[in-house]
């Protein structure tokens, strides 16, 4: 009964920035952690920063000192900050999360944004 939704995508030029916004919705209890993954064409999907309920983070490596991952837990909803975009970031971004209803616990995706990084 849990869904994410993913929004803020779209085209920036070298350089700029985007903010992704994923929602999740339904009857939550506890979110454990969530993610942003990506999918780049010809390219298998990849973690691209995680968020835990601790606060703790961890990124890729290819967006380390550029993105940022943050929450707001009392909305339930995650972010990806992203500065400096770079063509090679153009990929559908997908928002996970590991989250306990009242039904279950399971990992839920997003349906994905597409980002477009092009002058």
């Amino acid at each position: 009964q849990v869904q994410l939704v993913e929004s803020g995508g779209g085209r920036v030029p070298p350089g700029g920035s985007l903010t992704l916004s994923c929602a999740a919705s339904g009857n939550i209890l506890n979110i454990n952690a969530m993610a942003w993954y990506r999918e780049a064409p010809g390219k298998q999907r990849e973690l691209v920063a995680r968020i835990y309920s601790t606060g703790s983070t961890n990124y890729a490596a290819s967006v380390q000192g550029r993105f940022t991952i943050f929450n707001d837990n009392a909305k339930n909803m995650v972010y990806l900050q992203m500065n400096n975009l770079k063509p090679e970031d153009t990929a559908v971004y997908y928002c996970n999360g590991d989250v306990r209803s009242a039904y279950d616990e399971a990992w839920y995706w997003g349906q994905g944004t597409q980002v477009t990084v092009s002058s």
